[in-house]
């Protein structure tokens, strides 16, 4: 197959293909499998090395998840414009904000990967997605980090490349010839990524889209002291 029949099919195919698995997933798991949503505890098995990786994996994902939004989709036009340079952006943005977000979620998952491997009871009540996506997460943060750290010695600048081909993707017009001469440990990332957004509706991952929206829109509750009744 042609060199460039192949990019088309990374960069163009895959990637609509992962994210309309994970809207059409996520779609027909809330609509008709709505009681599988909820995550199962373990906690009765181990408590320890579950508290511990679970906060460090929600902390530090949901700031990389930020953090991948500001470099993918805010153009670096924008950022210039409020004096923020390159040489600014990646010291403080990817450094100093992402080594340290990208730790705490390897940290965490790392933890309760061994945990999940190691406590025989863990084990035996997991299913293969559960040990599949803590696999591809683990893998796919420790490509983030291994990425995060390259971009510090080389003279690469995924905001010219990545992110206006991610931003392509969006406008329905990509342009996969960004990613022709990307380094190889950004587009094994990449993939990994899209990977998970595909998968996602499949696992227990999903229960992060259920967010108690019902405690905005209910009525207030209104409690009142017992008074005692007196003749």
């Amino acid at each position: 197959m042609h060199s460039d029949s192949w990019s088309i099919l990374l960069w163009v195919y895959y990637p609509y293909l992962m994210l309309l698995s994970f809207i059409v997933g996520n779609f027909v798991r809330f609509k008709y499998f709505h009681a599988s949503i909820t995550a199962k505890s373990s906690e009765i098995f181990e408590k320890k090395l579950l508290i511990i990786g679970s906060t460090l994996f929600h902390v530090g994902i949901i700031l990389a998840f930020f953090g991948h939004c500001l470099g993918m989709l805010v153009p670096m036009e924008w950022t210039s414009y409020f004096g923020i340079t390159e040489k600014m952006y990646h010291m403080f943005g990817s450094l100093m904000m992402g080594i340290p977000a990208g730790s705490l979620a390897w940290i965490g998952i790392a933890i309760l990967t061994y945990r999940r491997m190691t406590v025989a009871r863990v084990f035996k009540t997991s299913s293969i997605n559960d040990i599949i996506i803590d696999w591809v997460l683990l893998i796919t943060i420790t490509l983030g980090m291994c990425c995060t750290i390259y971009g510090g010695f080389v003279d690469y600048n995924y905001r010219l490349t990545i992110g206006p081909w991610v931003r392509s993707l969006f406008t329905l017009h990509p342009q996969w010839q960004l990613m022709k001469n990307v380094p190889l440990i950004y587009k094994i990332h990449v993939c990994c990524g899209f990977a998970i957004f595909g998968y996602f509706p499949y696992t227990r991952l999903v229960h992060a889209l259920t967010l108690p929206w019902q405690y905005i829109f209910r009525r207030f509750i209104v409690y009142r002291r017992r008074i005692a009744y007196t003749k």
